[in-house]
């Protein structure tokens, strides 16, 4: 069976050494991703997009080669082994620090994008009971500081004022928000910041060239948070969207909802990804900007819409630390839309900060799986 396997692949060793060259450089490229500007060339990101499968793709031929026994085992394993640490951006291999403090030293914060609540689901049942469906995780989770992108809120009387209902039942004392607005049934559309701790100061970061109208929900909120002797500057972000419509996920497999999309589909939503991808990176290099004019430490969560293989993580990965990847384990999808995109909801923190029992939303009440952790400082500082 070996020996059959092994003269197949001499047999076809051309085209297997073309293919192989191909993913090759395909991973070459996405290796590159983090460290140019989306806008310097816009086909770079798409690779870094596609890392988990040319990764995947490369170790086939790894294993090919291995049992080949041909050189080309030498040539794929360096490759690999250029990556280095880019290669761990994908998973947590992390634990929680020893010395763990008591709970009340620490500030449990958790970052949702909650998709307007299924505020747009077909039947009213079912948009209530996503709705309530969060509304219940929330309580059993209690955080002390929760971050919301994609939020959505309306002023009493209605069926809808979410804010309220979570300050309410999670004994909220303050709150800061950023709303594009819908002045029929008084309708809010953003990010929002909910704490039991005070705000002592509040802020947003503009983005340039935001769109004036209710699908414009990519903003930048912080506050300076009073925990006992301790302040912490939070910020909440949303990125750069990629705006998806209904019958852009034909192209995923959606075929209940345009079973004969066009190759013209194709063409937009590369056009809507190429468009995104600059965006989201000069956003995050402007929040970076802000972050470090800072006079505390820092805790910035949000929904960045792009891969720990990318630009725009970079950005901050290269002074803070990303909770998930200091205190958990596994490869920790966050997003279970309909799109392939992995983990793109994130945590990070000062490096005078620590970080523990981290944890990924097990129920799906949206496209987004909530993420949260406790938060404390290093005890040396």
């Amino acid at each position: 069976m070996l020996g059959k396997l092994i003269r197949s692949i001499l047999r076809f060793s051309s085209w297997f050494k073309i293919a192989t060259i191909v993913c090759l450089c395909s991973l070459l490229f996405a290796y590159l991703c983090p460290f140019i500007h989306p806008g310097t060339f816009w086909l770079l990101p798409f690779f870094g997009l596609a890392y988990p499968i040319i990764f995947m793709i490369t170790i086939f031929f790894l294993i090919i080669w291995i049992v080949a026994r041909s050189k080309w085992a030498l040539i794929v394993l360096v490759v690999l082994l250029i990556g280095g640490k880019l290669h761990f951006r994908m998973l947590a291999t992390g634990e929680n620090p020893e010395n763990l403090p008591k709970i009340e030293e620490t500030l449990h914060i958790m970052s949702y994008n909650v998709r307007l609540f299924d505020l747009y689901n077909w039947t009213k049942s079912e948009q209530y009971e996503n709705r309530d469906s969060i509304f219940n995780y929330l309580k059993r989770e209690n955080p002390d500081v929760v971050c919301f992108q994609e939020f959505y809120h309306q002023d009493r009387p209605t069926n809808f004022p979410t804010r309220d209902a979570i300050r309410e039942f999670l004994s909220i004392k303050d709150y800061h928000e950023r709303y594009s607005h819908k002045l029929t049934g008084r309708q809010n559309f953003g990010v929002a910041m909910l704490s039991k701790y005070p705000m002592i100061s509040k802020g947003d970061i503009a983005f340039e060239n935001e769109d004036q109208n209710i699908d414009a929900d990519n903003y930048c909120i912080y506050a300076d948070i009073l925990k006992g002797k301790d302040t912490f500057r939070i910020y909440t972000i949303h990125l750069q969207s990629i705006k998806f419509k209904m019958d852009d996920y034909a192209v995923f497999g959606d075929k209940d909802k345009n079973p004969e999309f066009e190759k013209s589909n194709v063409r937009l939503i590369i056009d809507k990804l190429r468009l995104a991808f600059p965006k989201r990176a000069s956003q995050a290099q402007k929040v970076m900007e802000h972050i470090e004019t800072s006079p505390y430490p820092v805790i910035i969560c949000g929904d960045f819409n792009d891969t720990p293989l990318s630009y725009t993580y970079n950005q901050f990965n290269k002074t803070l630390i990303d909770a998930f990847r200091n205190c958990s384990s596994g490869i920790g999808s966050t997003y279970i839309g309909r799109v392939p995109a992995g983990r793109i909801d994130y945590i990070f923190h000062s490096n005078g900060l620590n970080s523990m029992d981290f944890k990924i939303q097990e129920g799906e009440h949206s496209d987004h799986r909530a993420v949260s952790c406790r938060i404390f400082k290093n005890k040396l500082l």
